[in-house]
């Protein structure tokens, strides 16, 4: 520190300075201190001193002793109550540790939090009863045994579910950890993946703001909280968009970051202070900082420090000493932090070993927390970062507090857990101890009484998740006739289909106010410009400039009201923009349609994490993968060329996806997802990927919709002969399986079937579901896929091509009773047109009509050499590198 590398050569003038803060601050108020002290760091650089700026403070609590503001409640009685939910906690992962399969959890998180908790629930998290809507609250996800526990003491859960804890496949368990899928009328969000719940905080409190400026939604005092771990912060979502959440003010959002000083195998900073690391990252970044590392019984050593050197000691450890302190023990405490300093080691020569060790730190202190969060609950104009000071495995014993270890910590010893009763007054013997017992007191008892009024007081049991919800009334097929007729001459791109279907739909009366489009800095690439003027783009601060382009149509237009949200260049906050919105409707009682348009290669591969995430929270909405396809993105290479994003969509079990390649597809299927998302209300969310390759679009096939729904149809029939061959096609790949289709006729006699396979993910599901039905009914007539019943009649080998690795359309070779060739994009990306990147991965025209002759001779209907001439009248290399190996 700066007061270290620099003698002072007059301590007189420098007390003087000191004494005169210190009469300000305590006569005028700590704003004129700050005010004064703001002027003066100007005036140093108007003259060229430079300085000493600093975004840290000293290592001591934000909040001084007298600006407290005092908790309300009785310290007592809730100190009880935590003890039993501690207890409670404890015991469902040392009894789900007992039996045989070692089924896990976590003590020794929620052990260093319990105290953060229990005074939000006690004073701050709002239910979803009254007149407003619940707050929004990210559970740290290790510590779900103790939101368990307080549930079981609010007689919302049963032991028996406690006694199931990890163990759900026979029902009636409860989810390791916080998994709305699971639980989805208790958890709103799922946190465990680290770094996820903190960058959906920031994007909830975003839109919660943007509903409402729109009239959506009134925000009113609601706040959005994230509970997280100092060591979560090294992973980039933690921190990747803080910044947004400066520049746009979000007060209603809160940071509570439990600074137990340790990751998973160690010191989360062993050779630094974590807490100054993070004080100065958020208050760079706008945020209101409050630390509370100091518990109150601290309060008369700092009063007593009247030279400063608590406070420099405090500076000076490191957080692998201060780790030492708690799991070393009083003496060993005296002899390294105070024995430094005399006056120090003086200062605590009354205190006994014990005595020292009870000093404890901000976040197990109930008055310091309490005041953190009121302060937090009331500033203005910021959000809010509280850094809290805990011990990790608090309470726990020599077994495990502050050890490195302690994330592995599933069971307490014997004496410890008798210290542990001890220490919290849990009535239970030391027979009793023996089973680890759970333990509620009786309904009547004034602890439970005074726990459910204070829910009662703040709007009812929480966490709680909205099932029911408003049904939209979705718009029929025909309001997106446009689309369903042929382009004729002209000529446009489905992408282009879909920024149309999507103009018709924010025209529509019943719903047009709910679709939210999303973009990641990327409008013009997708020909989206025009909505700038018509929907306008969300900004909290409107629009203070004029725009240079805006004497034309489609300038850009940002509005405190705009319906748009373009999130920059930044797709994993777009994916949490969208989130937000597609859990608007358990979250904040409005549902909202949205639909983010990416660049497909920087979609699931970039945010997948998140995608899982939305279909752990029940999404609902559109995921648009624009320019998508290996081979449809003139020049662009490597990065930018998207082969595998449907197969990542299928991992997910509710993201439906397709591949259309026509406007009429695109409009059927969104039509389709409105209504099943939104008025039928299904539990799924949709992926399409879309086209910038410009051609002209037929018009709808009558009777088509379903085919396109369930994935497949018959676009063009051939006719009788001999040599008959299924072709498959989707997305960019269709239109060269049907100029195939028109080769083997013309050069070959040989008649196709072309299909447009919309949706090869849907139609495995659908013959994946038959499969095991037919499996587990042996005695019963055999079922049909829909797949079986569209090829009925139709003969000949199948081939499948798309533009997407082999394995896509291969996941359908297991229902397909017949010869089946399949073509896809293997390999890296290269530059290069259309036309070249087609013959190069394999899959244009030329190469669909080889697999077919292919397969034809394999049956035994031709002969190689009509394979063989085929190839050279196509010009093809049979010595070609794969394109997978270059």
């Amino acid at each position: 520190m700066l007061d270290e590398m620099i003698d002072d050569i007059d301590p007189i003038e420098t007390r003087e300075w000191m004494e005169a803060l210190e009469s300000v601050a305590k006569n005028d108020g700590n704003e004129r201190a700050r005010y004064l002290l703001t002027k003066l760091g100007t005036k140093a650089t108007e003259i060229g001193v430079g300085g000493a700026a600093t975004l840290n403070t000293p290592y001591v609590n934000t909040i001084a002793p007298r600006e407290e503001v005092r908790m309300p409640g009785d310290l007592f009685m809730e100190r009880r109550i935590r003890s039993f939910i501690r207890w409670n906690a404890m015991a469902m992962v040392m009894r789900a540790n007992d039996n045989d399969e070692g089924l896990g959890g976590h003590i020794s998180s929620f052990s260093s939090s319990a105290t953060l908790y229990d005074i939000g629930f006690n004073y701050f998290f709002h239910g979803p009863e009254g007149d407003r809507e619940s707050d929004m609250v990210f559970f740290q996800g290790h510590i779900s045994p103790g939101i368990y526990a307080r549930a079981y003491l609010e007689g919302r859960l049963t032991e028996e579910q406690l006694d199931n804890f990890r163990r759900e496949v026979d029902g009636n368990g409860l989810s390791s950890y916080p998994h709305p899928w699971l639980m989805p009328d208790f958890w709103q969000f799922p946190t465990v993946s680290m770094g996820l719940g903190p960058i959906q905080a920031i994007y909830q409190a975003h839109v919660m703001r943007y509903l409402s400026a729109r009239d959506l939604v009134k925000r009113g005092e609601r706040k959005v909280w994230a509970f997280l771990g100092d060591g979560e912060c090294d992973e980039p979502e933690t921190l990747g968009a803080i910044s947004l959440a400066g520049r746009e003010q979000l007060e209603n959002l809160v940071f509570v970051i439990n600074c137990n000083l340790q990751r998973l195998d160690g010191p989360v900073r062993g050779n630094g202070k974590i807490v100054q690391e993070l004080e100065g990252i958020f208050r760079g970044a706008g945020w209101n900082v409050i630390k509370c590392l100091w518990g109150r019984h601290w309060d008369p050593l700092f009063e007593k420090d009247t030279k400063g050197l608590l406070v420099k000691r405090m500076n000076e450890v490191c957080d692998g000493e201060l780790q030492n302190y708690k799991a070393n023990g009083g003496a060993y405490t005296r002899e390294h932090f105070f024995g430094k300093y005399p006056e120090l080691a003086e200062m605590v020569k009354d205190m006994s070993d014990d005595e020292i060790m009870n000093l404890n730190r901000g976040g197990h202190d109930p008055y310091k927390v309490y005041a953190a969060y009121h302060q937090a609950m009331n500033n203005k104009g910021q959000p809010t970062v509280i850094l809290a000071q805990t011990v990790k495995g608090y309470g726990t014993g020599q077994s495990g507090q502050a050890k490195n270890d302690t994330h592995s910590l599933k069971k307490v010893a014997m004496d410890d857990l008798k210290s542990f009763r001890d220490r919290f007054n849990i009535p239970l013997t030391d027979e009793q101890l023996k089973d680890v017992p759970y333990y509620r007191p009786a309904p009547d008892s004034p602890e439970m009484k005074y726990m459910l009024e204070r829910r009662q007081k703040l709007g009812g049991f929480y966490p709680a998740r909205r099932v029911e919800f408003e049904k939209l009334e979705t718009p029929d097929l025909e309001a997106f006739s446009g689309q369903l007729k042929s382009s004729g001459e002209r000529t446009l791109s489905t992408q282009m289909a879909l920024n149309r279907v999507l103009s018709a739909l924010v025209k529509d009366k019943n719903m047009g106010d709910r679709v939210v489009p999303i973009v990641p800095d990327e409008a013009r690439t997708f020909g989206m410009e025009g909505m700038f003027r018509q929907l306008g783009i969300y900004s909290s601060a409107g629009q203070r400039y004029v725009p240079h382009d805006s004497d034309q149509i489609m300038f850009y237009k940002e509005s405190k009201t705009g319906q748009i949200l373009e999130e920059g260049i930044n797709e994993a906050g777009a994916m949490s923009a969208w989130l937000a919105c597609a859990t608007s409707y358990a979250n904040n009682n409005c549902t909202m349609v949205p639909f983010y348009i990416f660049y497909s290669m920087f979609g699931f591969q970039r945010v997948m994490d998140l995608c899982w995430a939305a279909g752990d929270m029940q999404a609902r909405g559109f995921l648009i993968g624009a320019t998508s396809g290996r081979t449809t993105l003139n020049g662009e290479g490597l990065q930018h060329q998207d082969g595998h994003s449907h197969l990542m969509a299928q991992m997910i079990p509710n993201c439906v996806s397709y591949d259309p390649t026509y406007g009429y597809e695109v409009a059927v299927i969104v039509q389709d997802g409105l209504k099943r998302m939104y008025k039928d209300q299904e539990n799924k969310f949709y992926y399409i990927t879309s086209l910038n390759e410009n051609y002209q679009h037929p018009e709808m096939p009558q009777g088509a919709e379903e085919g396109i729904v369930k994935g497949m149809y018959l676009l063009e029939e051939g006719g009788k002969a001999d040599l008959k061959v299924q072709l498959f096609g989707c997305g960019s790949i269709l239109r060269e399986v049907r100029e195939a289709a028109t080769l083997l006729r013309d050069e070959f006699g040989v008649e196709a079937d072309v299909w447009s396979t919309t949706s090869i993910n849907e139609l495995r599901r659908d013959a994946q579901e038959v499969y095991r039905w037919n499996m587990l009914h042996p005695e019963d007539q055999p079922r049909e896929s829909y797949l079986e019943q569209a090829l009925k009649g139709h003969e000949g080998p199948v081939i499948a091509s798309t533009d997407y690795m082999r394995l896509y359309a291969d996941q359908l070779r297991e229902y397909i009773p017949r010869r089946y060739k399949v073509l896809g994009t293997d390999g890296f990306g290269r530059s290069d047109t259309r036309t070249k990147l087609r013959e190069f991965f394999e899959v244009n025209r030329y190469y669909v009509c080889i697999a077919a002759l292919k397969a034809l001779q394999e049956e035994g209907k031709i002969e190689p050499s009509v394979v063989a001439k085929a190839m050279q009248k196509f010009n093809l290399n049979p010595e070609k590198p794969a394109p997978w190996t270059v």
